[in-house]
């Protein structure tokens, strides 16, 4: 039987747990049973499964998600019941993917099982976050400006993903242009050019040690095109897979905290995304241990993310979070200051909303002016390499055939 642990409030407290049960559903209906309210259900030792590394029919777009939040938050706020509204919106989205999981959800529904238990049976659609938001706007019975909320928050940070890659684009056809035409020109052009510089010159012809070196590399490069080609994909294969592991995730989101520029784009984005997340969760009515380790997994840094699990376990021995979040090495000073004056007047979530869209600005300030400096620096990498091999070409057929002449 699989072994579930479990976030859970039980009387205004917190509490965490294991227990073994048939599936999730079993799981919280005994913990419902015995007066708690889970707010997180994952399974021990569970690992992806095969369809969820290949199956991208799996995966909802976020627009879809966005506009299934916003219609079904409007249709709950004029007082349609959830199962009708669930059906009608099941009949307008174009995915079949996602018309099955409504469809299903649905019918959960009008089982009576609760809305934040149907989503949480799909995790590849509704995130933790979603699900946790729905079950504290279930409870407090605001679940039509939860969904508001979440509709909100969705196509904000769908807007900043979109807008990282629209800079990113740009740079990537760039150096794929580069690395094509460097392999294209090297395995095709440049031994035919060499033959004609040893035709001109002789066998024992002196060139240039950059025009030796080009021809070198060019002749390594012909004759081992396939090895160096099966190589780069294993290579690549293999690198990705380790960066899916738990050790290899930590070394590359460290990574990518060390990288000048781009490190000042991660923590802000980071920051964005943990106010938002954070302050969504709060005024939710989720407690504050509950709200960050769901805040946690939603950031996409696993460095930061302990950070925040560090600063969850200083909450726990009764500081407020400004203050361990003070001392982190990620969090700017000016978010654990802003932290305190909503600790002090207890308007957290209106702070953090604040924060967010400040960091967010930021980070499309900081993404405008890295593209403005990428785009004309790969074009002139490019003009470099193809002016280098040129010059280590021509040059000498030139001078060669002045010999000749001469």
């Amino acid at each position: 039987m699989p072994k579930f642990t479990y976030t859970a409030t039980k009387e205004g407290k917190t509490v965490h747990g294991s227990a073994e049960a048939a599936n999730k559903e079993a799981l919280l209906a005994s913990l419902r049973k015995q007066g708690m309210k889970p707010f997180v259900v994952k399974l021990e030792g569970s690992k992806p499964k095969v369809l969820a590394k290949f199956g991208r029919s799996k995966k909802v777009k976020v627009k879809d998600l966005a506009v299934f939040t916003r219609q079904l938050s409007t249709m709950v706020s004029a007082g349609v019941p959830l199962n009708h509204a669930l059906s009608t919106l099941q009949t307008q989205t174009k995915s079949k993917y996602f018309k099955m999981v409504i469809g299903n959800i649905s019918k959960d529904v009008e089982g009576g099982m609760q809305l934040a238990d149907a989503f949480g049976k799909y995790p590849s659609v509704f995130s933790d976050v979603y699900v946790n938001m729905v079950r504290a706007g279930e409870a407090g019975g605001i679940l039509d400006e939860i969904l508001k909320r979440l509709a909100m928050q969705i196509e904000r940070d769908s807007s900043m993903r979109k807008r990282i890659r629209s800079a990113m684009a740009y740079p990537v056809v760039i150096l794929s242009v580069t690395v094509i035409a460097f392999f294209g020109i090297m395995i095709f052009i440049i031994p035919k050019l060499g033959t004609i510089i040893k035709d001109l010159g002789g066998e024992d012809a002196k060139l240039p040690v950059y025009t030796e070196m080009m021809l070198s590399i060019s002749e390594f490069m012909q004759k081992n095109a396939v090895i160096i080609i099966v190589v780069t994909v294993v290579f690549v294969f293999l690198l990705r897979r380790y960066v899916k592991t738990a050790k290899g995730k930590r070394r590359y989101h460290g990574l990518l905290l060390r990288v000048p520029v781009l490190k000042t784009i991660v923590i802000k984005i980071s920051i964005a995304r943990f106010a938002r997340t954070f302050a969504s969760l709060m005024s939710s009515g989720v407690g504050v241990l509950d709200a960050l380790d769901v805040t946690g997994g939603a950031i996409g840094n696993v460095v930061i993310e302990q950070e925040l699990k560090d600063a969850a376990k200083a909450v726990k021995n009764g500081k407020q979070l400004s203050v361990p979040l003070g001392e982190s090495k990620y969090f700017p000073p000016i978010v654990s200051q802003m932290l305190a004056v909503g600790e002090e007047s207890g308007q957290i979530d209106t702070i953090l909303v604040k924060v967010a869209d400040f960091y967010e600005e930021e980070v499309e300030t900081t993404i405008d002016g890295l593209s403005s400096i990428i785009e004309p620096l790969m074009i002139i990498i490019l003009g470099s390499l193809v002016g280098l091999i040129a010059a280590s070409v021509m040059g000498p057929i030139a001078s060669l055939s002045k010999n000749i002449q001469d």
